[in-house]
């Protein structure tokens, strides 16, 4: 899979409640989720996010609750990929079970601006910046990892799974 999208920058320790704030958990639709997407973080962000875009973030995105509902949240908003430094443990499975693509790499956070166009390669975990033309390399999922998140998460892979 390869997206290509602008990127919204953002820094460290980005919790769940910056990227779905609480007042907003009475539901788990996408679309409803979305609309409050990242709004603690950059108030701008829901309103200007289209599909397709990258999220590029520092260290430790996702920390805080459990909550499923931040990584449906940014799906929902029609984020194509998370570009971060690192990921929350528990944020980095929700991710993976529900389908966004993610990506961990210092580098890119590093040398990625805000506005830039990107380019991602899942499959090889190969980040390039349509700007400059740099290129970094991210660890790439296994393969029944990535076939998890072309099915659009972990449900659909397993009825995928249990259907052939």
């Amino acid at each position: 899979m390869k997206f290509t999208g602008q990127v919204y920058k953002f820094g460290a320790d980005i919790d769940t409640d910056a990227i779905i704030p609480a007042r907003y958990l009475n539901t788990t639709d996408p679309a409803e989720l979305a609309k409050h997407c990242m709004e603690d973080a950059d108030p701008t962000f829901p309103a200007k996010v289209k599909t397709g875009d990258i999220i590029v973030a520092d260290k430790n995105f996702g920390c805080g609750s459990s909550r499923e509902h931040a990584p449906i949240a940014i799906k929902g908003a029609g984020v194509a990929c998370v570009i971060a430094t690192s990921f929350a443990r528990i944020f980095y499975r929700n991710s993976i079970n529900i389908g966004l693509p993610i990506l961990e790499c210092d580098q890119a956070y590093k040398a990625i601006n805000e506005g830039d166009q990107v380019e991602v390669d899942l499959e090889s975990g190969q980040i390039t910046n349509l700007r400059t033309g740099d290129t970094y390399q991210a660890v790439p999922f296994p393969g029944f990892m990535q076939d998890i998140m072309a099915q659009g998460g972990l449900i659909n892979y397993v009825r995928h799974k249990t259907s052939q």
